[in-house]
């Protein structure tokens, strides 16, 4: 097997509100089984001094400023793009998650034979208690079923081949799911997909998480997940590249993507249709991923009545 002999970076994005989090974060990042790899810090509305301070320590990391005002999306771009230039292959963590020790080692084994991978979370709450449940992909489905419907590659689970970020590079600086963005490019270039599931990382769910994976779902939590979702495929479809995107997948993502507008326009026709298929999710839904709770597919015979009235 030919060994990459690419550098390896471990992205993190810092803002004021993971603060609290992160000498739990630092303390798992220091304890990686495999420490060849540099560390890679973007931040928002903060300066590295903040960082150090609050750790009480000199920080060994390449240091992204982002300008004022930048938004999500525009900080981890800025990153993400120095990283490419400097020829990282990519790991990313959320810096109020944790990582195992394994993380880094099994990342850098699985990025030998796939562009893109993701990991299994054990999912905690807030104060990082257990919740008895883990963000993880039916052994049956491969990921590249699972987009573009869904995602299982987020920004704290995924490790990105430098060659494939390049080519889902820009992000929309107005994006939302950035990871989900980044990941469809990825589905839709033909990139090689895979999923370790075993655990890797500590996730902390909250209750104004943006995307949510804990049962049950809520009303309004469909209502703003489909806003969400509307405006991620609109993004993909406005992006740049398209020559290059593989005719199959690209046409299966312009069926998903009008299939998510005639379910948004069923679901705010009436209560009594969110309501008819809140219910039947909370009952058919086992294992969720993200957005599992938009046009959850084996109930798309819900809304289909609605897509035959609008082919008359």
């Amino acid at each position: 097997m030919h060994v990459r002999g690419n550098k390896l970076g471990v992205y993190t994005t810092v803002y004021p509100a993971v603060l609290k989090y992160l000498p739990e974060w630092y303390r798992s990042v220091q304890s990686q089984t495999d420490a060849d790899f540099e560390l890679w810090i973007g931040l928002d509305a903060l300066k590295p001094a903040d960082i150090e301070d609050l750790l009480s320590c000199h920080v060994e990391a390449r240091w992204v400023q982002a300008p004022a005002n930048s938004t999500p999306a525009q900080v981890r771009e800025l990153a993400l793009a120095q990283m490419v230039a400097a020829e990282c292959d990519v790991i990313l963590v959320d810096s109020d998650d944790i990582l195992h020790s394994s993380r880094v080692a099994a990342a850098r084994r699985e990025l030998q034979t796939s562009d893109l991978v993701a990991c299994a979370l054990e999912i905690v709450d807030e104060s990082g208690l257990p919740l008895g449940t883990e963000f993880n992909l039916d052994p049956v489905l491969k990921p590249a079923q699972v987009l573009p419907g869904n995602n299982v590659f987020g920004f704290s689970n995924s490790a990105y081949r430098c060659e494939l970020l390049e080519r889902c590079l820009p992000i929309p600086k107005d994006a939302v799911l950035v990871d989900w963005y980044l990941a469809t490019r990825a589905w839709l270039f033909g990139a090689e997909l895979s999923f370790d599931h075993d655990v890797r990382m500590t996730y902390r769910q909250y209750d104004a998480n943006t995307a949510r994976v804990r049962m049950p779902f809520w009303p309004d939590q469909i209502l703003s997940d489909s806003v969400l979702v509307r405006r991620h495929f609109q993004l993909v479809l406005a992006s740049a590249g398209q020559e290059y995107f593989l005719p199959g997948r690209w046409a299966q993502f312009l069926g998903v993507a009008r299939d998510i507008e005639i379910f948004e326009r069923y679901i705010n026709q009436s209560p009594a249709n969110l309501n008819a298929y809140l219910e039947s999710l909370n009952r058919a839904v086992k294992q969720p991923i993200w957005w599992t709770s938009v046009a959850y597919s084996p109930l798309a015979h819900m809304w289909k009545q609605e897509k035959a009235l609008c082919k008359q």
